[in-house]
């Protein structure tokens, strides 16, 4: 990770957030990814959203693996809790920080090697717990970090820099993710602010897992012709489901849409996102539905992305295991510890 840092002045007029900070207040220290990288765009989303929404930095908890994906959360939110976790483990240490701690937001930044290779087990069952976070893909296809080996996302058929073409079916990790069970799906490009700034909006305010793949291109070793995953296949085979928009309730802003034309999904803290529909009265609450237009686009050799699965009525893992409300890392030895009393009432009740 990079560890040098940005200079500390700024133009004294820059506008500021409900909590009075200003968009250089979220951002990390400088990257050393290749210049053009999707990665970086994927940053400075979430730097705009992040400060959009005036979350504090000091309430976000960012966790990685081992990647070139891994080393995003180095460049954005320098004041936030942050842990570089070892490959594919990121899953654990996230379900650990957010079983001691429910009350921050936890963003973990994985890639397609990190999550669907090595941490393919761990990523199944995070998303199997319920775990209340926003779980990133950068997406790209490829092992960057190790020279441009292709990776398990990568389509068949798809062809690396030097030649080596995919001889295996790729796992869609969209797909995936809304198999086994998380509540909060979408795919986005990292090249469409416009889109991917209020899915991640929406996901960092979801209550339960969300999870968002980005196809992020590679420019150094993915980003061929004949790549799928790189940036001519992703423009010309770009799919949006809708133009998605994230308004959150507050009674000073007030918004006007089209009759007939808006998906309106009401978050439980209370936001909405409004999916402006494009003809094809797509359905985010089908499950069933929603897999098979993410298949349908992937044999049409297109990429399907926006808001593809939603589902507000799971619970959270803190709500299965019916855990206390304070969080674990602020119980005191009397609330871990009360006495024989206690473990004799509970005794009684197996009688």
């Amino acid at each position: 990770m990079s560890y040098i840092t940005k200079p500390k002045f700024q133009y004294p007029g820059l506008e500021t957030n409900d909590v009075g900070l200003s968009r250089r207040d979220y951002e990390g220290t400088l990257t050393t990814l290749c210049g053009g990288c999707g990665h970086d765009s994927i940053s400075a989303a979430i730097i705009q959203a992040a400060a959009e929404m005036s979350l504090e930095p000091h309430k976000v908890a960012k966790i990685s693996g081992i990647g070139c994906s891994s080393k995003i959360p180095s460049y954005f939110l320098s004041k936030a809790h942050g842990f570089n976790s070892v490959h594919g483990r990121m899953p654990s240490v996230a379900t650990g920080a957010n079983i001691a701690n429910k009350d921050l937001h936890y963003v973990g930044i994985s890639g397609d090697g990190d999550s669907a290779s090595i941490g393919l087990g761990q990523f199944c069952h995070i998303v199997r717990r319920r775990i209340n976070m926003l779980y990133i893909v950068a997406n790209n296809g490829t092992y960057g970090l190790t020279k441009g080996q292709l990776s398990a996302t990568a389509d068949l058929g798809s062809k690396t820099k030097t030649g080596e073409e995919s001889l295996y079916d790729n796992i869609d990790m969209a797909n995936l993710a809304i198999e086994l069970g998380a509540s909060f799906v979408a795919r986005s490009f990292s090249g469409d602010k416009q889109q991917l700034i209020p899915l991640l909006q929406a996901g960092l305010t979801h209550k339960g897992f969300a999870f968002i793949d980005i196809i992020s291109p590679c420019v150094t070793f993915n980003n061929t012709d004949s790549s799928t995953h790189g940036y001519k296949n992703t423009w010309e085979n770009y799919i949006a489901l809708s133009q998605v928009d994230f308004v959150p309730m507050r009674k000073e802003i007030t918004t006007k849409y089209e009759a007939g034309k808006e998906k309106e999904i009401t978050l439980h803290d209370g936001s909405v996102i409004h999916l402006h529909k494009t003809g094809n009265n797509y359905d985010p609450y089908d499950k069933e539905n929603a897999q098979h237009h993410i298949n349908q686009h992937k044999k049409e050799g297109k990429i399907a992305t926006g808001l593809l699965y939603i589902n507000q009525s799971t619970s959270d893992l803190h709500e299965l295991q019916d855990t206390v409300d304070k969080p674990f890392n602020r119980l005191t030895n009397h609330d871990l510890c009360p006495g024989s009393e206690v473990l004799d009432d509970i005794n009684e009740t197996f009688s």
